[in-house]
């Protein structure tokens, strides 16, 4: 008998302490160890030199300084730079396909138009590649949020011959405004707002912005980009 009260006690004993532990799992299943990581974000930037950092390393592109930013923010984006010195609306508008097959779009920052204006491209046809642009976007990945980077003239045309653009300047300043509100994107209002016109912001040829250029071009559109990321 008291060798049966003996084991009878001790498996009392056993269930106590088993039921102790199981209250402590959840605590567990929660550790951090454990949660799901965050999926990296891709920013795509899609233009032309301005975009590409023209004549100057990799690293002092606008793009790759807001990675910077965005790093030191521990923000879970990576942006990826897709620029092309010399690219036209039209060269985009090819372009655009392979370039959303290689990886998911969760935004996409575009500026192009610079080489429209430089080559006097009627607005109209300027306005339809940027619009087909964006409906290829849209339809591939309707759930990324699309940047537009706006431009203005003039531009510092004299290794151009000095072209005088008048009526069309205005169009062409409209268009990107036109654009975002009709398709109600994030508007960059002009990405060479500080650097056009300065000598010592940009390139002898008086067109692309130099290494501290690219800055205030990374802070232009971080002004938007930001609220875009969510910080």
């Amino acid at each position: 008998m008291r060798l049966a009260f003996f084991f009878l006690s001790l498996g009392v004993l056993v269930g106590c302490q088993s039921g102790g532990s199981s209250g402590a799992a959840p605590a567990r299943a929660a550790s951090p160890a454990l949660a799901s990581p965050v999926r990296m974000q891709n920013i795509i930037f899609f233009g032309n030199s301005l975009t590409a950092g023209y004549q100057l390393p990799a690293s002092a592109a606008f793009p790759s300084l807001l990675q910077a930013r965005i790093d030191s923010l521990q923000l879970p984006y990576k942006a990826l730079n897709y620029g092309v010195s010399g690219e036209t609306t039209a060269g985009g508008r090819q372009r655009v396909a392979s370039v959303l097959a290689r990886q998911p779009v969760d935004v996409f920052v575009l500026e192009l138009g610079a080489n429209d204006g430089l080559r006097g491209i009627p607005v109209r046809e300027t306005t339809q590649n940027l619009q087909a642009i964006i409906d290829q976007v849209r339809l591939k990945y309707p759930r990324a949020r699309i940047v537009l980077v706006g431009l203005e003239f003039p531009f510092d045309l004299s290794a151009f011959g000095g072209h005088k653009y008048g009526h069309y300047a205005a169009e062409f300043k409209a268009l990107f405004r036109e654009l975002a509100d009709k398709n109600s994107l994030d508007f960059v209002p002009f990405l060479l707002q500080g650097v056009l016109g300065r000598r010592e912001l940009n390139l002898p040829d008086g067109v692309h912005p130099n290494a501290e250029g690219q800055k205030i071009l990374a802070n232009n559109v971080w002004a938007v980009l930001s609220g875009v990321l969510g910080n």
